[in-house]
């Protein structure tokens, strides 16, 4: 059975889109407007929304105004990095008997995003699968593989060397394979990407789980 970081599909991921977590405007304005009101909201419910059950429902209302902005963009990825990013958050939020419904749901919209253009999101479509693959429970439970978690981060950290979401998920992986001192350097440079000020709340939010982070590592010596 593969080694996989976590046996809870907990705090799942969100994805680094172009060069600090901006998203990078294409050829179609429309488009990104209605990618950007899917961020926003999905990072409000994230980081703001504190009962379970409330954020759950937004959530779900959230997940269908996604698949409506994929379908109305089928050969675009990245609506569908970001259907893929709340169904995934549906998975952490989701009851023990459902987590792993949401997770396959989720990796089989990347898997789309990436056949489409797998450098999406600046890295974005790959580190969510990466993130997928470490912390989803490994055979027979489910389809965690620490390897390919790794060559997916690996890939998207090469397309994003200083993004904040890059190095926090990367440094989550190598704390959840036992390598501290790696997992606080890539914290460590997480927290010096520049400030966002297009996305506010995630940007704050990422950063208030990388320093939670290093905290937890610090106090295990």
């Amino acid at each position: 059975m593969h080694k996989v970081a976590r046996l809870t599909l907990t705090a799942f991921a969100s994805a680094a889109l172009a060069s600090g977590g901006a998203v990078r405007a294409s050829d179609n304005p429309a488009m990104d407007a209605q990618v950007n009101r899917i961020d926003n909201q999905w990072a409000h419910i994230k980081y703001q929304v504190r009962d379970a059950n409330q954020q759950f429902s937004e959530l779900q209302a959230l997940a269908q105004q996604a698949a409506e902005v994929a379908a109305r963009y089928p050969n675009k990825a990245e609506p569908l990095l970001w259907q893929g990013i709340v169904t995934s958050e549906e998975a952490a939020d989701a009851s023990m008997f459902r987590k792993m419904g949401f997770a396959r749901a989720a990796r089989a919209i990347f898997d789309r995003a990436k056949a489409i253009n797998p450098k999406a999101g600046n890295g974005g479509v790959l580190m969510s699968l990466g993130v997928l693959y470490y912390r989803v429970p490994g055979f027979p439970i489910g389809f965690g593989d620490s390897k390919k978690a790794k060559a997916f981060l690996d890939a998207a950290l090469a397309l994003d060397p200083n993004g904040l979401d890059s190095n926090f998920f990367y440094g989550d992986f190598l704390n959840a394979q036992g390598d501290k001192n790696g997992a606080k350097a890539h914290l460590l440079r997480a927290l010096k990407a520049p400030a966002n000020p297009a996305r506010p709340v995630w940007d704050a939010g990422r950063r208030a789980e990388a320093r939670a982070l290093l905290v937890h590592i610090q106090r295990r010596g």
